[in-house]
């Protein structure tokens, strides 16, 4: 067992608690309509106008799984990067995502996540890591607001 916490401490982290990642986005009437078309997402509020007006919120949104896959991808992308020179590979494990506001077409959307903590996990080979996430309108209010658990590791093993 100590040999196991001696050689974890020798591995450089490829994740660090408060790293972060964002990125701005924006979906138009016709993305949301297609995405939810190609998701089999019937729901007339991604894309019948007039079905929308009469809603609760007046106007196209957004599915919540549109925003949720930008979302993925980002922290995604992100960690299985190989810019800074290490090669690595990532498994996204668990996601939990709570919808707070719609989209809106033609907002932009700002998404973010933060590393909340890391930890070495012999058994997998890598550093089990915990992420917090939101979509946010202008930086203001918070319309999806996720929690990660992923694995990353050296892409070199």
């Amino acid at each position: 067992m100590d040999a196991i916490l001696a050689a974890a401490e020798t591995v450089t982290p490829l994740v660090h608690v408060g790293e972060t990642c964002e990125r701005s986005v924006r979906f138009s009437r016709d993305d949301i309509a297609t995405f939810a078309r190609l998701t089999g997402d019937t729901n007339p509020l991604h894309h019948d106008v007039q079905a929308a007006q009469r809603a609760r919120h007046g106007e196209i949104i957004a599915s919540g799984q549109q925003t949720t896959a930008q979302m993925i991808g980002l922290v995604a992308s992100h960690f299985s990067r190989s810019d800074d020179g290490q090669e690595r590979e990532l498994l996204c494990l668990n996601f939990n995502f709570a919808f707070k506001a719609p989209v809106f077409a033609e907002q932009e959307l700002v998404l973010h996540w933060r590393v909340a903590s890391v930890e070495w996990n012999a058994s997998l080979g890598g550093w089990l890591f915990h992420a917090d996430g939101r979509a946010t309108v202008r930086n203001a209010h918070p319309c999806v607001v996720g929690r990660g658990t992923l694995l990353v590791k050296s892409g070199q093993d």
